[in-house]
């Protein structure tokens, strides 16, 4: 509806602009070819102009696009200013075609130039009371905009009446007159807009508003000087609406003038505030623009200088808590070292209160005595966060009393953002560092879990089944099989102090020195001088280990070499767990007892002399447990208690007679129940061999 009564006015108010010329040209006598036309002509033909100039702009979308005001009053005053313009250069014209004998008694053109100057001066306070509606009602409420409709329409009708030559008695008219006046100032008050501007564009309102004014001015006394032109018949009526409509537009453009001057003295308040938010906000993006905690440091440096405007500062960091390289432990702005370190050295053992921050005048503080101060006003300010303290932040004035608590507000909240920044780049670091640690164990575990035997040995004589359980992401434990030729079987089983991924590559060392060692010797004489027996691989094996195992590391091992053809085996202990082992023909369950250092411990040629060799003839029926110190140390009960090996023996005398898998299921869910509760601080290694009767085929 806006939309095509905006298309119907247009033309309605070049219409009847024309109609108004030929009316006034009809009284004025300069067409006599027009006829007479009636006297209300004139009236109702520049009431209908009115009338339908300013409802076009009442209805056209706002002239304020967002928060634009000093371009909304630039582009009035290059506008409707310009019709000011326009209309002096009209006047002049006038003024000059007087002394012109062919223009001294031509009516037709002063008075097509008067009419001309009247559509302009209608346009131009249309253009600009509407200018004026819209700042007046910026963020306004629902109330305020009633209002300002009860006063357009009061307005309206009491302009079109005076047009129209219908004057309401004074003791109504003067009354009526004075209260829209008084409800204009009351509605001309809201100026929140004002508020918004800088202090840059509140000296470019104020420009442009002097220059809008001075244009209503031009305008009214253009029409002062015409309503007694003797060449002109222009009805009393119009030239007292013209006077009341620009009475109305020069008072606004007045207020809006006067608010704006008078918020001049408070705009260096407004910016420093708004600046200070910026900074806030800056300080705030900071970790999303993923920046370092060098920029955290130099930005809050920077900021808190131009937020109190401080002659000279210096920040420095608390050495106890870990930055990073590229961080300077003292950031100085003004000030030089030297001098920093002067004031620091006099401010040590003389702090403040708690909980004050200001000094007013340093030549009165404890401490700076007797020693007249360049700079007389200090803030300290320290930088807290919930677990550290992460620095001191100093600032200083030249002046004394030149910090308030206003100042050291606005700086707390600096510096709490700024803490609050650096614990989230230092959290997001510690995420990343985290992932990273988390692939690389996902890496060492894959790695690690193709190094732990999948197919266990198996044969018509012996059964074996295997348990492990790492209580990190990797562990130390391991375990291994070799067949040698000559109806032998190596196993290994062995335990790397400490844990984690650096425990879990010493057992993949140990892996590779176990294979490279147990391969054929293509020089020995015989088949059993093959194969080096348990003590001279532990000596080998302490040997190799010595070029890549930390001095403060060492494993602990026992190697298995069991002979099919002999019915026995040999074994060495480096420093493991006793083997426990169950004699069926004797029906005993025993630990063997066997002497042994663990490798990596001594590192020369007399570690061999530390390990001894133990031969043992095993029957059908026999059981042998190997395990890592996880299983024994176990820890359950009052979290004190461990396993032990006692109880490990007590589960293999009630379980000997089962198959492999099932002893190991047995020992497991015992060590389950004991340990419920309490999480796995070892890592956990079984292996449970058992003989059966039948015996291998022989040799071909």
């Amino acid at each position: 509806m806006p939309q095509r009564l905006l298309s119907f006015l247009l033309p309605l108010s070049l219409l009847s602009w024309v109609l108004l010329l030929l009316s006034a040209l009809s009284h004025s006598g300069a067409g006599p070819w027009l006829g007479s036309w009636p006297e209300w002509s004139t009236q109702l033909t520049q009431g209908l102009f009115v009338l339908g100039i300013f409802l076009y702009y009442r209805y056209k979308a706002s002239p304020l696009q967002g928060q634009a005001f000093v371009e909304l009053l630039r582009r009035l005053v290059l506008v409707p200013g310009l019709l000011a313009v326009a209309c002096v250069c009209l006047h002049l014209l006038e003024r000059l075609a007087k002394n012109e004998p062919v223009f001294s008694n031509n009516g037709l053109f002063f008075t097509s130039i008067y009419t001309l100057n009247l559509g302009l001066f209608v346009i131009f306070l249309a253009r600009t009371n509407y200018a004026w509606r819209a700042l007046v009602l910026f963020r306004s409420t629902p109330r305020l905009q009633r209002e300002w409709t009860i006063f357009e329409v009061l307005l309206g009708a009491t302009l079109l009446l005076r047009l129209v030559g219908i004057n309401p008695p004074t003791y109504v008219g003067i009354p009526l007159v004075a209260g829209l006046g008084l409800f204009g100032v009351y509605l001309s008050g809201h100026q929140k807009w004002v508020a918004y501007l800088s202090q840059r564009d509140k000296w470019r309102a104020v420009l442009y508003q002097a220059a809008l004014l001075g244009g209503v001015l031009v305008f009214v006394q253009y029409f002062r000087i015409t309503q007694v032109d003797p060449q002109l018949i222009a009805p009393q009526p119009q030239y007292a609406f013209l006077l009341l409509t620009a009475f109305f537009s020069a008072f606004y453009a007045l207020m809006g003038l006067l608010v704006t001057f008078f918020n001049l003295p408070i705009a260096d308040i407004i910016e420093q505030r708004r600046n200070e938010i910026l900074r806030l906000q800056r300080l705030t993006q900071i970790i999303q623009r993923g920046q370092t905690t060098a920029e955290v440091y130099r930005i809050l440096l920077e900021s808190a200088v131009q937020t109190v405007q401080a002659d000279a500062a210096w920040l420095d960091l608390d050495p106890s808590h870990t930055t990073p390289e590229n961080v300077e432990p003292t950031l100085y702005f003004n000030l030089d070292p030297d001098k920093a370190n002067a004031l620091r050295a006099r401010l040590k053992g003389h702090d403040l209160p708690e909980g004050e921050f200001i000094t007013n005048d340093l030549n009165f503080r404890v401490g700076f005595e007797g020693v007249p101060q360049r700079f007389r006003s200090l803030l300290q300010l320290p930088l807290r966060g919930l677990h550290f303290n992460y620095g001191m932040l100093y600032l200083l004035k030249l002046e004394p009393h030149t910090f308030d608590r206003e100042d050291l507000s606005i700086l707390q909240t600096f510096t709490s953002q700024a803490v609050l920044s650096i614990e989230n780049l230092e959290l997001v670091s510690t995420s990343l560092e985290n992932q990273r640690t988390q692939e690389e164990l996902k890496i060492s575990f894959q790695v690690q879990d193709s190094l732990i035997p999948k197919n266990l040995p198996t044969d018509n004589w012996f059964e074996i089944s295997s348990h492990s359980l790492a209580a990190k992401e990797v562990g130390g434990d391991f375990y291994d099989f070799l067949h040698l030729p000559g109806r032998r079987l190596a196993v290994i089983i062995g335990d790397v102090s400490g844990k984690g991924v650096t425990a879990a590559f010493h057992m993949a060392q140990m892996k590779g020195i176990f294979h490279s060692l147990m391969q054929e010797n293509p020089l020995a004489k015989n088949e059993r001088d093959k194969f080096p027996v348990p003590s001279k691989f532990m000596a080998q094996a302490n040997t190799a280990l010595c070029h890549c195992l930390e001095r403060s590391s060492f494993i602990t091992s026992s190697l298995y070499i069991i002979d099919y053809e002999q019915g026995g085996f040999v074994f060495a202990r480096a420093g493991h767990c006793h083997t426990l082992y169950y004699h069926a023909l004797r029906e005993e369950v025993f630990y063997f007892d066997s002497a042994g250092l663990g490798l990596g411990i001594i590192r020369n040629e007399t570690y061999e002399k530390h390990i001894k060799n133990q031969f043992y003839d095993y029957s059908p029926g026999d059981v042998m447990v190997i395990y890592t110190d996880g299983i024994v140390e176990a820890r359950g009960g009052s979290g004190t208690d461990e396993y032990g090996e006692d109880r490990l023996k007590l589960r293999l005398e009630e379980s000997y007679f089962q198959d492999a898998e099932h002893i190991k299921n047995f020992i497991l869910d015992d060590l389950n129940r004991f340990t419920h509760g309490f999480p796995i601080h070892d890592d956990q290694t079984l292996l449970v061999i058992k003989f059966k009767s039948a015996q291998p085929p022989p040799l071909a």
